[in-house]
């Protein structure tokens, strides 16, 4: 009796501390993944480009999506294999962990990539045309104030090869890094302890199983207290009524 106590009350134990340490990874890497959509759409970069009087000179603002388009993918592909570890179990999930650990460290060799300064500039280059695509479709007037990275007068972009290319002074891309270190870590742990974690179905299909107890009908009561029996005393694993 003492051994069949313990035990049952180690499972419980044992239950909950996965159960703390599966939310935990999901939490984790939920939040790295999210950090690194933060900072993806932050600004990485800005192209100062100076332009002849009278003319303004103009600053196009790079983000991170710009300079490293497939982190925000990546990203997003994470969060969504975070579902599939809730929807999985053993093999798959184990599975699901691998490809967690592969985001997140495919996001930490993008991120902290070099960026080359031709890099940022063909992606101010792209900035600078959606701009200018955007102000010529709201049907401004010819007189109106210039885009951020247009010329007035024009549509041509205010970005060139003599550009100024300054980095932005906080570390988003750090903060990308750290995001995509914790989708690896959370990826690994995944793979290796997934399994023992509970699943959604196991939880769900369980719900009113060894529990329920039989319904009779109102005719089988009767027949019973015909008979002398106690319609309320259920049978034993021997056929009699529990407690006999």
């Amino acid at each position: 009796m003492t051994g069949d106590n313990t035990d049952g009350g180690r499972r419980p134990a044992g239950a909950a501390r996965a159960a703390r340490e599966y939310a935990l990874v999901l939490g984790v890497a939920a939040a790295g993944a999210l950090l690194v959509l933060l900072s993806v759409h932050q600004g990485w970069a800005r192209v100062v480009t100076a332009a002849p009087a009278p003319i303004p000179g103009s600053t196009v603002t790079v983000s991170g999506q710009a300079v490293a388009p497939l982190a925000g993918a990546l990203a997003v592909a994470s969060l969504a294999g975070l579902a599939a570890v809730i929807a999985t179990r053993g093999l798959a999930r184990r599975l699901v962990g691998v490809f967690l650990a592969v985001s997140g460290a495919l996001t930490v060799v993008l991120v902290s990539a070099r960026v080359s300064a031709a890099a940022v500039l063909a992606a101010a280059h792209g900035v600078a045309v959606s701009q200018a695509g955007s102000a010529t479709a709201g049907g401004g007037p010819a007189g109106s104030s210039a885009q951020p990275g247009v010329f007035p007068g024009g549509s041509s972009p205010g970005v060139s090869a003599a550009a100024h290319v300054m980095m932005a002074s906080f570390p988003w891309r750090a903060l990308a890094v750290v995001g995509g270190l914790a989708v690896l870590a959370a990826g690994i742990v995944v793979a290796w302890r997934g399994p023992r974690w509970p699943a959604m179905s196991s939880r769900y299909g369980n719900t009113g199983g060894a529990g329920r107890q039989p319904v009779a009908d109102s005719a089988s009561l009767w027949e019973s207290l015909s008979r002398g029996v106690d319609p309320t005393e259920q049978p034993g694993p021997t056929g009699r009524p529990l407690g006999s």
